[in-house]
């Protein structure tokens, strides 16, 4: 190396220039047709969370220049039936967990195996024990849209456990609102936690317009390795109240072509508007609570084993 440098130092000054500014982007928060039914009474049992197809998906990322490409679906991954042959693809899930307060709110696991999917989903209504597999398994997991009300209530309690045990948070959500968004990168870097972005969309008009990147990157290790570091950095968009509602009826669409049955329903869609405002401010009132609680408290808040001296010796049991 030393004649290299000697002989040909400009060459070399250029190689390392383009490894130390090479760099890779990853949408972190993807959905496709295999992340179920959607949540809503009624619709639950006719209509898919997402229609994304898999293979669009993933072109439509490559397209807008994603380096390495995952499936975030929920709960499930079985995404990658259509894609374990791109070498750029590795395999990752949504999990929906329940915390010990009661309440569920979802987890984004990153490059894992099959075997570490049943092991998740045998541990996901137990986070304690969810918690301690990701951690043996060395597996980098984030909270996904801490301040939605997605996924229903929250306790002050699920606070003080994220903010001990989950070394990432998601600060930018292409479907949250800015004050979301913001308030999570706020809370991110008061805890020294790793941001991700991913847009979360549901519609393959969202994807890839959030994403993740880290500088000097070149494989997936390389990749998390680097976020790990601190060498991530979050990019996209917001949502909105007319992006969530383009996006309802977008899915709504795909409905009606699967099962044409549901034509009938038509009428209805003209409450689309109404149903997405009220969710909209619901979101709203949501994040403003939460903020303004965690906002009351100090400026470095107490981790549980501070809360409970105990902790240590139930854990262990």
């Amino acid at each position: 190396m030393g004649t290299f440098t000697h002989n040909s130092s400009p060459l070399h000054r250029l190689f390392i220039f383009s490894l130390n500014n090479s760099f890779m982007r990853c949408d972190l928060h993807v959905h496709s047709i295999f992340s179920g039914m959607c949540n809503t009474p009624v619709m639950s049992r006719i209509c898919r969370e997402s229609y994304n197809d898999p293979v669009e998906v993933y072109l439509r990322l490559k397209q807008l220049g994603m380096s390495i490409v995952t499936m975030t679906d929920h709960d499930s991954i079985d995404a990658a039936e259509a894609l374990r042959q791109h070498s750029d693809f590795f395999l990752s899930e949504e999990v929906t967990c329940r915390m010990p307060s009661g309440t569920e709110l979802h987890l984004g696991v990153y490059g894992i195996g099959e075997r570490d999917h049943v092991e998740i989903q045998r541990r996901r209504t137990d986070f304690v024990a969810l918690l301690m597999y990701l951690t043996e398994r060395k597996l980098f997991f984030s909270v996904n849209h801490i301040f939605s009300g997605l996924t229903g209530w929250r306790e002050e309690e699920d606070f003080r456990w994220l903010a001990s045990y989950v070394p990432a948070f998601e600060t930018r959500n292409g479907q949250m609102t800015a004050k979301a968004n913001a308030s999570a990168e706020r809370l991110a870097a008061r805890l020294g936690k790793i941001g991700l972005a991913g847009s979360d969309s549901h519609t393959i008009a969202g994807v890839g317009l959030n994403y993740t990147e880290v500088r000097g990157a070149r494989t997936v290790d390389e990749f998390f390795a680097g976020l790990r570091a601190g060498r991530g950095r979050v990019h996209g968009i917001h949502g909105s109240y007319l992006k969530l509602t383009a996006d309802v009826f977008s899915i709504i669409g795909s409905l009606f072509k699967e099962k044409p049955w549901t034509l009938s329903l038509v009428p209805l869609a003209a409450l689309v508007p109404a149903f997405t405002a009220g969710h909209w401010l619901n979101e709203m009132r949501f994040c403003h609570k939460w903020r303004a609680v965690l906002e009351k408290k100090e400026k470095h808040p107490r981790m549980l084993w501070d809360v409970d001296s105990s902790f240590e010796a139930n854990w262990a049991s």
